[in-house]
């Protein structure tokens, strides 16, 4: 059978502020949905991906009409989700015998509203992790069968709503084929943001999926962490040297590996670590970890092994809103192993973010100067956002308001307001949060001499670009409202 996988066309001016988006933007290999292209291959399917960050939405639909697929699967994130609804309504007036399924974040989350939501124009939700589900569901329609009994799948026969039951997670990771990276049109297309990456082109792969955490604004498919070594599900050593090696020879010179945390099982963290040096394997890279779970040898392993950079989750600069956001760390962990990344070597990015439960503004300020007090060599500050899904999303009543804009749902937005704060002292803090960490002299002068490459000219120019619109621009981080104020699930 014929299934085309698509990512609605989207512009990044609908995420970041058209003057800020040069430092900004970032095109993220849809790993996911390359796992689910290549179980459908291996199964015997063709497969077209195509994704709307570099097609329209015209280019995306001429490219259906000649391909002529059987199945068009619709990938959606909570902001992304109106896109997946126009999407799928084009869709089926471009051919009614197309089935179309939607998965991803939004649709896992909301399941049967999604078809409620996107009417006859969607057929099916995936409502978890969609590589056996797809491979099922395809085979039953070549067979003739209906959707009944296909775990992971709720569908709509008629007027009716029918829920299949949840499909189990998948246990080992290593049965998986890595994910159909062949299907990418450009491989140049896709890197992350500026300052975040030293080589080009750049892989991103993850080792593990889950986290064992509970922080209140991460949704996780497994929300009771039942699943793996709590709730953490690891590849194996070999396995993950296998990728690796692969995306070597398919030309990658970075990887940046996207699990929840890279350290979640120590011994296997430093084993990957000690195996790449040991291959003496020529790639940069980039990866995350949980302050609490790193220490100074497997950092230091990490960093000879041709790690580069290690982002460190902080959130907060006040211990009290670190213990509503759930994550099981304190402002002296957070210190000490910023403290020690730099130490070994490596660049340290530390994300922050406003608006948590019971937050207040002066509190806000206390996380910026808790940032300048870190020094790292990037932050961000986000808006923390209720992802339907989460802790936070479920106790909406208990906590603030939310807005009922999914277009304020990408960590910019302030898509949810708590009780101690307003949304303009939300957006105050992220414009004065970037104005004081990026205008510090010690930190321009250390990036000035910084800069080697022309790479690295381009990058200080987007930045400098960004740093004059963040003071010139009072507003930058506002958008323009289009939905009152409501609860989204």
């Amino acid at each position: 059978m014929k299934c085309a996988l698509i990512i609605p066309a989207w512009a990044p001016e609908e995420i970041f502020p058209a003057k800020t988006a040069g430092s900004q933007i970032n095109y993220w290999q849809p790993l996911g949905t390359l796992y689910v292209a290549a179980c459908l291959r291996d199964a015997g399917h063709e497969v077209e991906f195509l994704n709307g960050a570099f097609l329209t939405h015209r280019e995306i639909l001429d490219r259906l009409r000649a391909f002529g697929p059987d199945v068009a699967g619709i990938y959606s994130t909570t902001f992304g989700w109106p896109k997946a609804m126009s999407a799928a309504a084009d869709i089926k007036r471009l051919d009614r015998a197309i089935l179309t399924v939607v998965g991803g974040p939004y649709p896992i989350a909301m399941q049967g509203q999604c078809l409620r939501e996107g009417g006859e124009h969607i057929d099916a939700v995936v409502t978890g992790e969609a590589e056996q589900t797809m491979v099922e569901l395809l085979a039953g329609l070549q067979a003739g069968r209906e959707l009944d009994g296909v775990p992971g799948v709720v569908f709509r026969r008629g007027a009716d709503i029918i829920n299949n039951p949840p499909r189990p997670l998948l246990d080992d990771l290593d049965t998986l084929p890595f994910p159909a990276r062949e299907l990418l049109d450009d491989v140049d297309h896709y890197i992350p943001p500026p300052a975040t990456y030293r080589r080009t082109p750049v892989a991103v792969m993850i080792t593990s999926r889950g986290c064992s955490r509970r922080c209140i604004f991460c949704y996780q498919i497994d929300k009771h962490r039942k699943a793996g070594v709590r709730g953490v599900r690891l590849r194996s050593v070999g396995n993950v040297l296998q990728e690796i090696e692969l995306c070597l020879k398919q030309g990658y010179r970075e990887i940046k590996f996207i699990d929840d945390s890279f350290a979640a099982d120590y011994h296997r963290a430093m084993a990957i670590a000690g195996e790449i040096k040991r291959r003496g394997l020529d790639f940069t890279w980039f990866a995350s970890a949980c302050v609490n779970q790193v220490d100074e040898p497997l950092l230091r392993a990490m960093k000879e092994a041709g790690c580069w950079a290690i982002l460190l989750g902080a959130e907060s600069g006040v211990q009290k809103n670190l213990n509503t956001l759930r994550k099981g760390s304190t402002l002296e962990q957070i210190r000490r192993a910023v403290r020690t990344a730099k130490a070994v070597g490596l660049h340290v990015s530390t994300p922050f973010l406003f608006g948590i439960p019971g937050e207040t503004f002066d509190e806000g300020l206390q996380t910026i100067d808790f940032a300048i007090e870190l020094d790292p060599d990037l932050a961000n500050f986000h808006a923390i956002t209720p992802f339907p899904g989460t802790y936070l999303h479920d106790h909406l009543d208990e906590f603030g308001t939310v807005s009922g804009d999914l277009g304020d749902y990408t960590y910019q937005g302030a898509a949810f307001i708590p009780h101690s704060m307003s949304r303009d002292e939300i957006l105050t803090l992220r414009q004065l949060a970037f104005k004081r960490f990026y205008s510090r002299p010690t930190f321009l002068l250390r990036r000035l001499r910084a800069i080697r490459t022309w790479q690295d000219c381009k990058v200080a120019a987007a930045g400098l670009k960004s740093l004059f619109w963040l003071w010139a621009d009072k507003k930058l981080f506002h958008r323009r409202q289009r939905g009152p104020a409501a609860r989204t699930g």
